[in-house]
């Protein structure tokens, strides 16, 4: 969780406090979700979260800060939703990934999209201090995945001049970018070609395997060559036959 998401000089919460903070993120991150950040109001959390306006303001001194919980807390549940993250040990894993991510985006219809992402468009520029939340929340996000390449390295899956902080980016860039176009054309497709094309380059770096036709090639026998030939000397030119003449009688 982001440093910037609660003040470090409130105390520590009660297991009830807890709870309470934990149900204001949750319907605030409910709203955000279907209106985004601007649209959504402090009365309308207070309101979806059953709380007082004394209640919630104990726990975020305003909106901003609120808006920063959020993006802690959808880190969290990006992670969440995506187990195959802590799994990944080989190029068929990130293929896997990348199907149940494709399906899942087809499944809600794109409908909240990408939460992370959506927040991270609306807050970077109208709240600089959820730059470093918004920081933490990707960087949740791409500590798996970069595990994943660093022990696909170690095994010898990916070779050694593979930048497992580059490939992780790249897959990162690709999914967000993919469910936003997606998003707007109504269709995976978008996303499907950007996993395709970032997993590609993950697996650009995978081991060249010897050619199985090469290998299975019989070898060519050569016959010796004459001493004259290995030498290099020219053999003299044969002298053409002569047709025959008919014996005489």
């Amino acid at each position: 969780m982001s440093t910037a998401t609660m003040p470090a000089s409130r105390p520590a919460l009660t297991a009830k406090g807890a709870a309470t903070r934990a149900r204001i993120v949750e319907a605030a991150a409910a709203l955000v979700r279907q209106r985004g950040a601007a649209r959504t109001s402090i009365d309308e959390v207070r309101a979806d979260a059953q709380v007082s306006a004394s209640q919630l303001y104990h726990y975020f001194s305003d909106k901003n800060e609120l808006m920063r919980a959020v993006v802690a807390h959808e880190a969290v549940v990006a992670v969440e939703q995506q187990p195959q993250l802590a799994a990944l040990d080989s190029i068929e894993s990130l293929r896997a990934w990348r199907d149940a991510v494709v399906d899942r985006a087809g499944e809600r219809q794109f409908r909240g999209w990408s939460p992370l992402g959506s927040l991270a468009s609306e807050l970077v520029d109208t709240d600089p201090d959820a730059r470093a939340g918004l920081v933490d929340g990707f960087g949740l996000w791409l500590a798996p995945v970069r595990s994943g390449l660093v022990a696909m390295r170690a095994s010898g899956a990916l070779r050694s001049d593979a930048d497992p902080d580059s490939l992780a980016i790249g897959l990162l860039a690709a999914l967000q970018g993919g469910l936003l176009v997606s998003r707007v054309q109504e269709e995976t497709a978008p996303l499907e070609a950007a996993l395709d094309a970032a997993i590609a380059r993950v697996a650009s770096f995978a081991p060249q395997e010897p050619s199985v036709a090469a290998s299975a090639a019989p070898a060519i026998r050569r016959t010796p060559a004459s001493p004259a030939r290995a030498s290099g000397a020219m053999s003299a030119p044969r002298t053409p036959l002569r047709p025959r003449r008919p014996l005489a009688r």
